[in-house]
């Protein structure tokens, strides 16, 4: 581990945190972006769109020489001087050297987020050339010498009174906080620039190989001037924006504007092919194709899908980390998911080490993703790798190698830890203090105590008075049912066996393996993958059912993904994937049970949390609903019913628990604007987070599990 990057990182974080006027404007933003991109999409369907954008992009990516050959053929043929630079440095040394030829002194930029990359602004004003930015939100930034905080609204964190602050600096007067005058200062400030300049230079949203052609997708018209006014055109273009024909650039730009900022449309599409005339001679265009790490995540089998964005910034926008400590902390220069990754490819994976670790892994960004990428998984991935590269701390690695894969171990110490908490617990099930250097960890939340007796020590003695079982299943309980919520198990018994389901509880399964491999140890999970995998099948369950979401996609993704080349143990995780169901899912499509507890439950009301992993992991949401709306109980949905509570395993507890606080503190906000008297969920680990947030506040809502609500109405 590298303590002064950590150290930075945290202090970036800290300040963030610090600022609740940033996480006001994200938040804002967030709310407004999710209702204006539902009405932009709502005559389309999303997923046949994304699905084709997956495909003109793995298209060209799979045969990335065929196309770059031809865009360069055809770009050249119609005009333009087309330079393929490998790196950074290539690229900035190109239009350095161009500038000096032309004897260009001033440059206008526009739309250019690939400069931003190779730091071309700095390499311009280190030989003598000024380079002014255009787009509105980049010049803001310019002018306070920072970074973009987001790939489309780059001034997104600052407020109208820093703009206001920053322009009077500019024109030497006072100028206003107000958004429309601010607006026209910038235009009445850029525009003698537009007339003065040497040289535009732009990027370009995409490159088509059949014409040779770019296209722009702006709001502010800016490019059209930079691209069009200076008699040299420089476009620094990436080549991963190269599509293969005019009809893939249109299908990116029916989606672009809609997933970015939520327009049905954008106000200005550019399309730019080749030298044109301008004045009394011909403009020259050099379009410089940037590689700078591209060509090798084209490479990396496990994060190659990541070259299918279109630079829409969705991720960002729906990320609750990222509206909880914005773009200066969750990026490099791209920010948002795509960032974490593109920073591990064109900057190295060193930068990008503290950002694989912020990620939560709530799969919000995987929903919204125009390119249809599993953002999530390749972050993962990443994690392993950087579990490679520098380990993932002694500690962890001593628990997980010598703890976790020792089930008698793990769980003798869990029944030992019931014992030494007495103290704490005095007698309740919640612990609400801790001590010492723990103590932070309970200042906004209470926990849960670990039992006094583990399901496992119970499942024996529970009857199962069912005389003609329909089903024989095995439940997975997970760590937190078997030891901090026996109960649930029970409740699943009570219901599964008034079904006419009989349980089964294999006492040698273990952990699911989820903690080391978000951690970035792939040997452990694998190996834990392998004993719940013997200790599920043995009994050759009609189905396995689990109550948590987490290790639902574990059984279901994980134990196949992490023994996919193992053929000893390929088609016995493949088994047991087809075989596992959320208990939600299993109730309502294999024993109709929407029907058969129809009208049980007293009409109280009941609002419901998505937990992550079961909406976006599992695509189980309706079901719990149904049931618990069938079983009598009125449904009150809360806002952002499926956004993160921020606990999130040991990122509410070692990693990030700050970020997790605010993030919770958004979900208990929520709950209570709903007025219901109960939130239920499907998630263990949800509900440890909510419950405890709950309490902490003296929130009178009483936080269940959705199994626990359909075992209360038969008792």
């Amino acid at each position: 581990m590298n303590k002064a990057r950590s150290r930075h990182y945290k202090d970036r974080v800290d300040r963030a945190l610090a600022s609740p006027q940033l996480q006001d404007a994200l938040h804002k933003f967030g709310d407004a972006y999710a209702v204006s991109r539902a009405n932009a999409f709502a005559a389309y369907d999303f997923e046949a769109l994304r699905g084709g954008i997956a495909r003109i992009k793995d298209e060209v990516r799979d045969n990335h020489q065929r196309y770059l050959d031809e865009f360069i053929r055809n770009a050249a043929a119609a005009g333009a001087t087309v330079y393929l630079a490998s790196d950074a440095a290539a690229a900035n040394d190109y239009i350095v050297r161009l500038a000096q030829r032309r004897n260009a002194k001033r440059v206008v930029k526009s739309k250019s987020m690939a400069s931003e990359e190779t730091h071309l602004n700095k390499a311009l004003e280190k030989n003598g050339v000024h380079a002014l930015e255009t787009d509105l939100g980049e010049w803001i930034i310019q002018l306070a010498g920072q970074r973009p905080s987001h790939m489309v609204m780059p001034a997104i964190h600052m407020f109208k009174e820093e703009v206001a602050e920053l322009f009077s600096k500019e024109t030497g007067r006072a100028e206003p906080p107000d958004i429309e005058h601010l607006v026209k200062v910038a235009r009445e400030q850029l525009r003698q620039g537009y007339l003065a300049a040497d040289m535009g230079i732009s990027g370009a949203n995409i490159a088509i190989a059949e014409t040779g052609g770019l296209v722009l997708v702006t709001n502010e018209g800016n490019a059209r001037l930079t691209t069009t006014l200076p008699k040299i055109h420089v476009a620094l273009v990436g080549i991963d924006k190269i599509v293969p024909t005019l009809a893939d650039a249109v299908d990116i730009v029916r989606v672009l504007p809609k997933n970015a900022t939520g327009q049905a449309i954008t106000s200005y599409v550019s399309w730019i092919r080749g030298a044109v005339p301008c004045d009394d001679t011909e403009k020259e265009l050099h379009i410089v194709l940037l590689d700078n790490g591209r060509s090798q995540l084209a490479g990396s089998p496990s994060c190659r899908d990541a070259l299918r964005c279109i630079r829409c910034g969705a991720c960002a926008n729906v990320c609750p980390v990222y509206q909880t400590v914005g773009g200066h902390v969750f990026g490099h220069i791209y920010i948002g998911a795509i960032g974490i990754i593109l920073t591990a490819f064109f900057d190295g994976l060193d930068q990008a080490a503290e950002l694989v670790r912020a990620c939560i892994g709530c799969r919000a960004c995987v929903e919204v993703c125009p390119g249809k990428i599993d953002l999530e998984s390749i972050i993962l991935h990443l994690r392993e790798e950087m579990g490679d590269y520098e380990g993932i701390g002694t500690g962890k690695s001593l628990v997980f190698k010598n703890v976790l894969r020792n089930r008698k171990l793990f769980h003798s110490l869990l029944r030992t830890a019931s014992l030494l908490q007495k103290p704490l617990t005095r007698g309740e099930r919640t612990i609400r203090h801790l001590p010492l250097f723990f103590s932070s960890l309970t200042e906004w939340r209470t926990l849960p105590a670990v039992a006094d007796q583990p399901l496992r020590d119970l499942w024996s003695k529970l009857p199962q008075p069912v005389q003609q079982p329909r089903y024989r299943v095995a439940f997975f309980g997970g760590c937190l049912n078997d030891f901090v919520y026996p109960e649930l198990g029970e409740n699943l018994v009570t219901v599964l066996n008034r079904l006419d389901v009989t349980v089964d509880y294999p006492l040698d399964q273990n952990c699911c393996g989820i903690p080391a491999l978000y951690s970035g140890d792939r040997e452990t999970a694998t190996e834990l993958a392998k004993q719940n995998i013997t200790a599920l099948l043995a009994g050759n369950p009609d189905y396995v059912v689990t109550t948590c979401p987490t290790c639902t996609m574990s059984l279901q993704r994980d134990f196949g993904e992490l023994l996919g080349d193992d053929p000893a143990w390929r088609d016995k995780a493949a088994r047991l994937a087809e075989k596992t169901l959320d208990v939600s899912r299993f109730i309502v499509e294999k024993l109709d049970g929407v029907n058969r507890l129809k009208g049980l439950a007293d009409p109280t009301g009941v609002t419901y949390h998505d937990s992550c992993h079961l909406k976006r992991g599992a695509g189980v949401w309706r079901e719990p609903r149904a049931l618990l709306a069938a079983s009598g109980r009125e449904v009150n949905e809360m806002a952002h019913a499926d956004r993160c509570c921020g606990f999130g395993g040991s990122y509410s507890f070692t990693s990030h628990p700050n970020i997790a606080k605010r993030i919770l503190g958004d979900k208990v906000d929520d709950i209570k604007a709903s007025g219901a008297p109960c939130v239920a969920m499907d998630c263990p680990g949800c509900l440890m987070q909510i419950r405890g947030g709950l309490e902490k506040q003296g929130v009178p809502v009483r936080a269940a599990h959705t199994i626990e609500l359909l075992a209360e109405m038969l008792d």
